[in-house]
């Protein structure tokens, strides 16, 4: 059976909980603050909801927090940017929401990130060029938002990404030449921006691309 009803913030007294998975249920109402108690925490899943109000910044004391899904529910306001503090988190999904604000500076201190998923939402401002320290990241996704600004050079450093999907945003200016020393890209999605100048032509080689959809020639 489905669960209902809000979470309840007693749920932030079992200080000895590692794992917390409440998704795919018909939950309603905020993500109580207690939950930011629970500092044995390993694992919140509350994905697929009807969960509203702002993410609780309380989370950010879940220092051994590995991951963290939100999506997929109709969370509101900005990103807190205490949750840089969760230095040990592998995955943040916070994708398809109704997040807006920027993109806090501080998530590029989560050096342990392998997956970054902060698609379908209201974000705004410029992608910031922190990200480009996380450099265990895997698959990068900031796809529809209303980003804007160009896309920052140190996206380059990220060695083992596979996966850079931005398209759906209002990105604008040529696209960063770094981005040809991303010998582990698979996937790249730039579509639906604002984008000028030419491709680099080490982009060419990336097997699942949208670049044919830029209306761009490559560099010669």
């Amino acid at each position: 059976n489905q669960l209902s009803g809000s979470i309840p913030a007693e749920l932030g007294q079992l200080t000895n909980l590692e794992t917390l998975k409440l998704g795919s249920n018909q939950l309603s109402g905020s993500i109580p603050a207690e939950l930011g108690q629970l500092t044995n925490l390993r694992y919140l899943d509350l994905r697929y909801n009807q969960l509203s109000g702002e993410i609780p910044s309380e989370l950010g004391q879940l220092t051994n927090l590995g991951h963290l899904a939100l999506l997929s529910n109709e969370l509101s306001g900005s990103i807190p940017a205490e949750l840089g503090q969760l230095t040990n988190l592998g995955n943040l999904e916070l994708h398809h929401n109704e997040l807006s604000g920027s993109i806090p500076s501080e998530l590029g201190q989560l050096t342990n990130l392998q997956w970054l998923d902060l698609a379908g939402n209201q974000l705004s401002g410029e992608i910031p060029s922190e990200l480009g320290q996380l450099t265990n990241l895997y698959e990068l996704d900031l796809a529809n938002n209303q980003l804007s600004g160009s896309i920052p050079a140190s996206l380059g450093q990220l060695t083992n990404l596979k996966k850079l999907i931005l398209y759906g945003n209002e990105l604008s200016g040529s696209i960063p030449s770094e981005l040809g020393q991303l010998a582990n890209l698979e996937l790249l999605y730039l579509h639906g921006n604002n984008l000028s100048g030419c491709i680099p032509a080490s982009l060419r080689a990336i097997s699942d691309n949208t670049l044919d959809r830029l209306g761009l020639s490559f560099c010669e």
